[in-house]
């Protein structure tokens, strides 16, 4: 068998479309014309052709050559054209984009049946085939740049013909590939999460794949695109890719199979080294530097640095991979990694995380099988150089301070600080620690993510806040949990767990607890004790944090009612102990999330769109399915209905409550000017200052301040509320 294919040189730039693909009465060029429906053009005069040739041009067929007026000829030199070649307006005009400056034409390059918009600067393109340019395009010195008939640009679809088994699957949060997706444009995490999720469910997954396959089509032939005023130079390869407008390439070494998302209000970029193969680039990405993606969805507005490399995962809107790899995961958004040495592997990180240096999360090595998984909730915080065993799952907002963790974990309590103590030789959790010790870095992290949300293409509405139903209703889990675990301390007996948690729930109300030590807890696979630190004091901050979400959210939710509001005879009847759910960054109670499968199986929603049309309006609901979970965990831990009264009462507690939350990100920042390291290398305050900035000049503090004013003036409108209206 030969390794190369021979076939008369009349041929090149024909039979793009193999005969036994093409409908009847179409020929090779139909779907071409479907993409670029431009008529206008025109063939060649003889001077023109005469010019043409004069310039060192070349064609095998000169009628096969097409034009638009105005059409200047000299503007094209030293080029072969193959094939059909249709060319929009040439004027003699310059294009500049960062210095780069190109005459507008067509020069030293290899055209294959393609079409070139109006006023195009391409140069230096050793092999250009099937491609449709957008207007004012520039292209310069690119080695090869080409499109096959199979062409999918990233979507993991079957063209006429194919064995299924070139689907392109993307094996994302295990690596067995058990919960593999197909990857499609406009793919979100909350898609590619219900996808990945539910896998026991057989008719949910044929469904999927079926309202996934609706969306493509079968037909083979179809064009690259390269989209208006899009500049690409000094790259090496690019094959089957779809570029939008306003992108700008340069230095890349291989792009191949691909979606490249643009737009002038959100445009994307790939720089130096980059190669990226089989994947979807969503709008305004960053990609630079020396990063591989293979297998992959980049979510808008996200960014992929410094040697990153990204397979066989999905990264969410507004997030950072910077040097690092990340290997079988779904990650939601706004995650940040950074630095050479961190690994992680097979995960499904539920965004607004930090995945600290030398970080190793997962490996596959520790076993003869696949490793397992690792689930993680929003804010998850990997300390330095920390390493867990999968599986291990952990609740909203854990830090895990820097230790290798040799047995699988599964932490419940949120906002927790995880150690492992090796001198004792046991783990130990700090029930709360953010907010009694890193207020600041909480309410930062909420501004900060609203703030980098620069998206310009929203597909899906994300909760930044850290105090949400899905935290709160893990804070409720906690404070229950601490209760019983305390019950269970005091009393031998026998007991169940609701009298064991009226047990703990006395005890932490008047006595003090400053350890607790649980045994066959499940939150280690291990026979050490586990360790809960200072449990009454996290008890306390949990129910304060419930207090200050709950009035959160009722001042929210008046304030988009703005008459009079029937707040709690409204909301009275709604506030039903639901679990949330965590859809790819959007929350949703899990009662929705049912009726969304079941739409799906029964085909009342038959494409994306329309899925993603049922995210939308789950989100208008969401400020009022949100309060009434706040008044729910009131009722919890307050024992009694919420009520006008009940509210009032508590008006006090909360102020307190904010003051403290404004105190401590204040405090909490100090940190960093008060200790003696952190002073040690400065001769004075005013150094020190010049440095790292002045305290009383941090813009978020001021912020602080005056998200407390604004609580303030809030409450004050709240309980002028008239019995009547609520």
């Amino acid at each position: 068998m030969e390794f190369l294919k021979r076939f008369d040189a009349s041929m090149l730039g024909y039979g793009f479309i193999d005969d036994a693909f093409l409908p009847k009465g179409k020929d090779e060029y139909y779907l071409r014309f479907q993409q670029n429906p431009r008529q206008d053009y025109r063939q060649l005069n003889e001077q023109e052709i005469d010019q043409l040739k004069r310039n060192n041009n070349t064609s095998d067929n000169w009628d096969k050559v097409l034009v638009s007026d105005p059409f200047n000829a000299s503007l094209i030199q030293n080029c072969r054209f193959y094939g059909l070649i249709r060319i929009g307006k040439l004027e003699p005009q310059c294009l500049e984009f960062h210095d780069l400056r190109l005459t507008v034409g067509i020069y030293n390059s290899m055209i294959i049946s393609s079409d070139l918009g109006d006023n195009v600067a391409i140069q230096n393109v050793g092999y250009l085939a099937h491609y449709i340019i957008g207007n004012e395009a520039m292209l310069f010195n690119i080695e090869e740049m080409e499109t096959s008939y199979r062409a999918k640009f990233g979507n993991g679809m079957v063209k006429d013909g194919e064995d299924p088994e070139h689907r392109v699957w993307i094996e994302i949060c295990n690596e067995n590939g058990g919960r593999k997706v197909v990857p499609f444009n406009g793919m979100l995490t909350s898609d590619a999460w219900l996808w990945s999720k539910y896998r026991d469910d057989k008719k949910l997954m044929t469904r999927l794949l079926d309202v996934t396959e609706n969306q493509f089509t079968l037909d083979r032939g179809y064009y690259g695109t390269i989209g208006y005023q899009s500049v690409i130079k000094n790259t090496k390869s690019i094959k089957d890719v779809s570029v939008g407008e306003a992108t700008y390439i340069k230095g890349a070494n291989k792009l191949k199979n691909l979606t490249i998302n643009s737009s002038f209000e959100s445009h994307t970029q790939i720089g130096e080294g980059v190669e990226l193969v089989n994947g979807i680039v969503g709008f305004g990405c960053k990609i630079f530097y020396g990063v591989k993606a293979v297998r992959f969805l980049l979510g808008n507005n996200s960014s992929l640095k410094y040697g990153a490399r990204l397979i066989n995962s999905f990264l969410g809107e507004n997030s950072t991979i910077s040097c690092c790899e990340v290997l079988h995961s779904l990650i939601y958004p706004s995650h940040e990694q950074h630095h050479n040495n961190s690994f992680l592997i097979a995960g499904t990180i539920l965004g607004q995380s930090n995945i600290a240096a030398g970080a190793t999360l997962g490996s596959n090595h520790t076993s003869r099988a696949n490793d397992g998984e690792m689930l993680a909730g929003r804010g998850f915080w990997a300390g330095l150089s920390s390493s867990i065993k999968h599986n291990s799952r952990f609740a909203t907002f854990i830090l895990l301070a820097k230790a290798d963790y040799n047995h699988s974990i599964d932490i419940p309590l949120p906002f927790s600080l995880v150690s492992n103590n090796d001198k004792l030789d046991r783990l130990e959790i700090m029930p709360a620690y953010w907010w009694r010790y890193n207020m600041y870095a909480l309410e930062r992290n909420t501004w900060k993510f609203k703030h980098r949300d620069a998206r310009k293409v929203i597909g899906q509405q994300f909760e930044y806040s850290y105090l949400a139903p899905d935290s709160v209703g893990e804070i409720l889990k906690g404070v229950r949990l601490l209760e019983i675990w305390t019950g269970k301390s005091i009393y031998s007996g026998k007991a169940t767990d609701a009298e064991f948690a009226k047990l703990g729930y006395d005890y932490l109300s008047s006595k003090t607890l400053t350890e607790l030590i649980l045994l066959e807890s499940g939150i280690e696979d291990s026979k050490r004790e586990v360790a809960i630190r200072k449990p009454q004091e996290g008890w306390q901050a949990y129910r304060e944090m419930i207090i200050y979400f709950a009035f959160q959210s009722l001042i929210e939710y008046q304030a988009a009612n703005d008459k009079g509001i029937d707040l709690f005879s409204k909301l009275e009847n709604n506030c039903v102990n639901d679990e949330w759910i965590n859809m790819g960054g959007q929350l949703i109670p899990n009662r929705y999330l049912a009726q969304l499968k079941s739409d799906i199986i029964d085909g009342k929603l038959n494409s994306w769109s329309e899925i993603h049309g049922e995210y939308q309006k789950m989100h208008e609901n969401y400020l009022f399915e949100k309060t009434c979970f706040a008044m729910h965990s009131l009722e919890m831990i307050m024992h009694t209905k919420v009520s006008l009264g009940l509210i009032t009462s508590l008006i006090p507690q909360v102020l307190k409550i904010a003051e403290y939350v404004k105190d401590q990100t204040a405090k909490t920042r100090l940190k960093d000017y008060q200790s003696t390291s952190r002073k040690m290398m400065y001769e004075n305050e005013k150094e020190m200052h010049t440095v790292l900035g002045n305290p009383n000049d941090n813009e978020f503090l001021r912020i602080s301040e005056k998200k407390l004013e604004d609580f303030q003036t809030a409450l004050k409108k709240l309980l002028a509320l008239k019995p009547e209206t609520v």
